[in-house]
């Protein structure tokens, strides 16, 4: 009797796993930049409407680096809780400074910011290691060299992704049913109002924009890093 009792704990859990799995789809969302090409770099956000639980995102680890004069990358999407560790790869010192990301940006007190010595061949590379615990868009720049800019978006979401080249964003693992979908991107001019898609176990989409990027910022090899 005990072992039929086990058998049938194991078939309901069996089930109950396989349900969940059904339930869960993966979105295909492109976004198209005001030209109508796509849109690299733009951050898609998925968030329930109806009070589901949402499962928290752990807490990882990230690394920005600045080399030849840049954040590399220059967009990133991590979890909040996220220890993200800045490492200057360049000869000469850079400077980090965090505020909100927006049209008002870096003109509001910055969130955080240091200065990372210059990198010198054979040594380990300055760095240094943030936690970052508030949601939402951050815009990085230095002091020193005012053509440098990144941005990281923490999220309090397990569905969120930058689009690629191709300006697509794909986000597994989402619960069928409807959900509200949030467009970010650094070069905005305005926030975009999010609208409400009904997820389904096939779901792709466009997401047309107002956006028309920047033109990306030429590198040369008059600033070479050290590594």
């Amino acid at each position: 009797m005990r072992i039929r009792t086990l058998a049938a704990v194991g078939l309901l859990a069996g089930m109950s796993t396989l349900s969940a799995l059904t339930q869960a789809a993966t979105v295909q969302v492109t976004v198209l930049a005001r030209d109508g090409k796509p849109l690299p770099d733009a951050v898609v956000v998925l968030e329930t409407t109806d009070g589901r639980a949402v499962p928290v995102p752990p807490p990882t680890t990230h690394t920005i680096t600045q080399e030849r004069m840049q954040f590399v990358p220059t967009v990133s999407v991590v979890p909040a809780g996220t220890r993200v560790t800045f490492t200057n790869l360049d000869r000469w010192d850079h400077h980090v400074r965090g505020g909100p990301a927006g049209l008002q940006g870096m003109g509001t007190a910055a969130a955080f910011e240091f200065r990372l010595a210059g990198a010198v061949q054979g040594q380990q590379a300055p760095s240094q290691v943030l936690t970052l615990d508030k949601a939402g868009p951050i815009q990085l720049g230095c002091h020193l060299h005012g053509s440098m800019r990144g941005f990281v978006y923490v999220a309090d979401t397990p569905w969120a992704v930058r689009t690629g080249a191709d300006g697509v964003a794909l986000l597994p693992q989402v619960p069928e049913g409807p959900m509200r979908l949030r467009v970010w991107h650094p070069d905005q001019l305005v926030e975009q109002a999010a609208t409400t898609i009904e997820v389904q176990p096939v779901t792709a989409l466009s997401v047309p924009t107002q956006i028309q990027p920047r033109r990306a910022r030429r590198v040369t090899n008059e600033t070479p890093s050290v590594y």
